[in-house]
């Protein structure tokens, strides 16, 4: 399977990388580790994008400049090749669905449970930490070089996915890889500074808002923050913005679930869920949406106030 791809990569003459709709550390950072070895080996130059906007502490990463947001692509390309990165079902990349079904082939990287091998060409490891972890692996089974570049984006999709190699999913085989791409010039503090302390004021002005006036149910063993759009216009943040406040309701000792629910508009909510113990993507798959045991999301078509109460009672049915 390996070598079919390093065929693919081969044959191709257009090729797009596309990571999956509101990019955190480890879609982007596969995407960028793709783009850095694929030019490494072959010289070729792929184009990246992504459907919605990066968040600003990713500027950091090697070549993030050169990726394009979805509204500003050309949806009418045809290209040889499409290769899809931390992406765990197709709706998760939007309108740029059509660009991958218009591909003369498809590779599918990632380590989501939920995944549905989507792609000609598959590489979906639910035991992985991260999709960076899987993309490593292929990269050293084919012997391609990896260089700086490549190893501060792999270092990056790791670190980020396994919330710096505190959370379960942290396991031997990201340590070990996380060491070689040190041994290889990764210099650790520099990306931890760059993905965990490097926050706006407003930022983090916002997230101490949203957890102050999170919500407690089971005798606090369920707790939520419901985040309406005035409160994101309020302080001037992101959408992204939000990223990191349920594992950090999660982190309360009474805690066994916790989530954000973010309004989008009047229908409309995204959820971000964690747990300690119970498999949070069957709730989510209930939404249409997944993820992995312990984080997981989706998207509810209903009004924020009959959203919370839906999740709530799903979350309680699937506890008892």
């Amino acid at each position: 399977m390996e070598k079919i791809f390093e065929n693919l990569v081969k044959d191709a003459k257009h090729i797009l990388i596309i990571s999956h709709v509101n990019p955190d550390g480890d879609t982007l950072g596969s995407m960028c580790a793709m783009y850095s070895a694929i030019l490494t080996q072959y010289k070729k130059k792929s184009e990246m994008l992504v459907p919605s906007a990066i968040p600003g502490i990713y500027n950091f990463l090697p070549n993030i400049e050169k990726v394009k947001i979805l509204s500003e692509f050309d949806k009418s390309r045809e290209y040889d090749l499409v290769i899809t990165v931390d992406v765990a079902a197709l709706d998760r990349i939007l309108e740029a669905q059509i660009l991958f079904d218009k591909a003369k082939h498809t590779v599918n990287f990632d380590h989501h449970q939920t995944n549905i091998n989507f792609g000609e060409v598959n590489f979906v490891e639910p035991h992985a930490c991260s999709c960076g972890e899987v993309v490593f692996k292929i990269f050293e089974k084919l012997g391609w070089q990896i260089n700086k570049d490549t190893a501060d984006a792999l270092y990056t999709a790791i670190l980020t996915d396994t919330g710096g190699f505190r959370f379960e999913n942290t396991n031997p085989a990201s340590l070990e890889i996380a060491s070689k791409l040190v041994a290889i010039g990764v210099v650790p503090k520099e990306i931890y500074n760059n993905c965990y302390e490097s926050k706006t004021k407003s930022v983090v002005m916002f997230q101490n808002y949203a957890v102050a006036n999170a919500h407690f149910s089971e005798d606090e063993k369920i707790a939520y923050s419901v985040i309406l759009r005035k409160d994101i216009e309020k302080f001037g943040v992101k959408d992204s913005a939000t990223d990191g406040i349920a594992e950090t309701l999660r982190s309360i000792i009474s805690t066994q679930i916790s989530f954000v629910i973010k309004e989008i508009d009047s229908k409309t909510c995204k959820v971000s869920m964690r747990s300690k113990k119970e498999d949070v993507s069957k709730i989510c798959e209930v939404f249409g949406g997944g993820g992995h045991k312990y984080a997981a999301g989706c998207t509810i078509k209903l009004p924020i106030k009959e959203a919370v109460k839906k999740l709530l009672q799903e979350i309680n049915h699937e506890k008892n």
